[in-house]
């Protein structure tokens, strides 16, 4: 299958990909964004449109949270998407995103531990969904642990962090 050098969106939701160590609390919290520095880093040639939409754990978007993503998604000029979302309850935004049937490849991506933090998983995750935005047909996806998985197709396998087939 052809590379393409098409740009690609960037959308920021949150997600452990974005948390900070609070050392004070004791806690992951977020303050800002990780994504413009690792994009400055990641040598990524073709263009990218960055759009920090929120920065939340997934465990507390809404439907209203939901309704923002795919807004964003369907007014972006891009139609080569990657979406960096909380692993907790990504497919069910993937399930608000399939349906609508935008003529786009949208991929979203996490993280199972933060990037700040050392054996992070999420820079391997963020490049493999800009080489599934760059080679997959249009539609959602989720690409997790080296894997692309269809919207419709996939689930969190919560007892072993890692995503999986529907039917596994």
């Amino acid at each position: 299958m052809p590379m393409n050098d098409d740009p690609i969106r960037l959308i920021v939701t949150g997600g452990t990909f974005d948390k900070h160590y609070d050392e004070i609390k004791g806690e992951l919290t977020f303050r800002d964004s990780h994504l413009p520095d690792i994009i400055k880093h990641m040598r990524i040639t073709a263009p990218v449109a960055l759009e920090i939409i929120q920065l939340i754990d997934s465990l507390q978007m809404t439907d209203e949270h939901r309704k923002v993503i795919l807004e964003a998604c369907a007014r972006s000029m891009e139609d080569r998407i990657v979406i960096t979302h909380g692993t907790d309850r990504m497919p069910e935004t993937a399930r608000i995103l399939g349906p609508a049937g935008l003529a786009k490849t949208i991929v979203l991506t996490g993280a199972m531990v933060p990037y700040k933090i050392d054996g992070s998983d999420a820079l391997f995750n963020l490049g493999s969904a800009f080489m599934a935005a760059r080679l997959l047909p249009h539609g959602v996806y989720i690409a997790m642990n080296g894997r692309a998985f269809a919207w419709d197709k996939v689930r969190k396998d919560f007892d072993h962090g890692v995503f999986r087939s529907k039917d596994q």
